[in-house]
């Protein structure tokens, strides 16, 4: 199981929905942009959604809405990798955002789980480097203390950037379900 986490409005759904549309030739792509179309209505996620994701083989995603941040410990048991996501549009957002990574990488039941930081909304005009992300987040602080294999990408769920990377990403660390 992987789960998706991350705070209200990062644009977890939307990934979703766009993981599920990724053509073919789109993995072949050298900027991981596919002729996805315009992006799907999305609402806010209010409880969990699972969704499959067909690929080389089937990967379950249990998407838990940002709001849900009190309980995602009771979602733990059998995730073998996991997605975090960020908006790199929001600055003021991100220390709450890096409180609940390192949450996650102290829960023993993700110890062993993989972990892809994803930095969304690399589309828009705001949008902070991926530099710029993890040095204010400390983020090589963050991976030299925590336990978990941590990669990390920039993408845009809203235009397809990077997706076809979180697909592989899946892919090489998910368990079949």
């Amino acid at each position: 199981m992987c789960l998706l986490l991350g705070a209200s409005g990062v644009g977890k759904t939307l990934l979703v929905k766009r993981l599920q549309n990724i053509l073919p030739r789109s993995l072949s792509s050298r900027e991981g942009k596919g002729d996805l179309g315009e992006p799907p209505p999305t609402r806010p996620t209010v409880g969990t959604n699972l969704t499959d994701i067909v690929a080389q083989r089937k990967i379950t995603i249990r998407e838990l809405g940002g709001c849900m941040g009190p309980i995602w410990s009771s979602y733990y048991g059998n995730c073998h990798s996991l997605l975090f996501m960020m908006d790199a549009s929001n600055p003021t957002q991100l220390s709450a955002s890096c409180v609940q990574l390192l949450g996650l990488l102290c829960a023993e039941q993700l110890a062993d789980a993989s972990v892809l930081i994803l930095f969304n909304k690399i589309d828009l005009p705001c949008f902070m480097t991926l530099e710029e992300m993890k040095s204010l987040i400390r983020l090589p602080d963050i991976t030299a203390c925590a336990r978990q294999n941590i990669t990390t990408a920039e993408i845009s769920a809203r235009e397809g950037t990077g997706l076809s990377g979180v697909l592989r990403w899946l892919e090489d660390h998910s368990s079949s379900s």
